[in-house]
């Protein structure tokens, strides 16, 4: 089936709606703002679903952030209530009592803190201000793992994870947003990498792969496949003993 940015633009305000009248009627859409094309249509499509009254981007700087004009541009644009939340402390402070408590923190470990850490200020953002978190990753991001569990792969209701990266920029164009926010190189933002450097391969590539079974490059398509099979726990619930008892509750 080809893809529809209208179509689907449309069928997701309605969703949105339907949401959060069942799971928080009257809340607001909490949304870590990077200013990248994901948070940027999450805001844009809760803008248009809820209202501007009822969107909440929350900026959270590692420190200095070089690309924060991006945010503020978004938020700007959608004319939404901001918050800024700089974690660097909260970064360094845990990283120092990890090496208090002789732990050093491996590479990854150091990658991954600052998401979980923003996911916290987001939950503490909602729970402060009526809100629900909305979740930005897409499904191309997902389907290789890109995406750091209980940190930005969290969330209360996730919008764009059926939709490939190519998806959501179309899904960006139609809804009128600034074409540099659209076309934003994708990046964590944390190892001076961009997500195309770091996996080998274009979003281009693996979007092809995921919605038509094309790859031209075997050693591609295997790492592709690699990456999917070893990361597909992170989309599963938690994995939970089953002990056999009766519960009567």
């Amino acid at each position: 089936m080809e893809f529809c940015a209208q179509k689907t633009k449309e069928a997701l305000i309605v969703w949105i709606r339907a949401w959060f009248e069942k799971n928080g009627r009257d809340c607001n859409a909490v949304i870590g703002i990077s200013g990248g094309k994901d948070s940027s249509v999450c805001a844009a499509l809760c803008v248009a679903a809820l209202g501007r009254d009822h969107v909440i981007g929350v900026l959270m700087p590692n420190g200095s952030q070089r690309d924060i004009p991006d945010s503020y541009q978004l938020v700007s644009h959608l004319g939404i209530r901001s918050v800024i939340v700089n974690i660097e402390g909260a970064v360094t402070a845990i990283r120092q009592q990890l090496t208090e408590s002789e732990i050093a923190p491996t590479s990854q470990t150091t990658i991954n803190l600052p998401p979980r850490i923003r996911m916290s200020v987001l939950y503490a953002v909602s729970q402060s201000m009526n809100g629900r978190v909305i979740n930005t990753c897409n499904l191309s991001e997902d389907w290789v793992g890109y995406s750091t569990r209980y940190g930005d792969g969290a969330g209360d209701v996730s919008l764009l994870g059926k939709l490939t990266v190519q998806e959501v920029k179309a899904l960006g164009r139609e809804m009128g947003l600034p074409e540099n926010l659209v076309e934003k190189t994708p990046s964590d933002g944390l190892c001076g990498s961009s997500d195309e450097q770091k996996l080998g391969f274009s979003y281009a590539v693996l979007d092809r792969y995921i919605r038509e079974g094309d790859c031209e490059d075997p050693a591609i398509r295997e790492k592709i496949d690699e990456l999917h099979r070893a990361n597909r726990f992170k989309l599963e619930l938690m994995p939970v003993f089953e002990s056999g008892l009766e519960e009567k509750a």
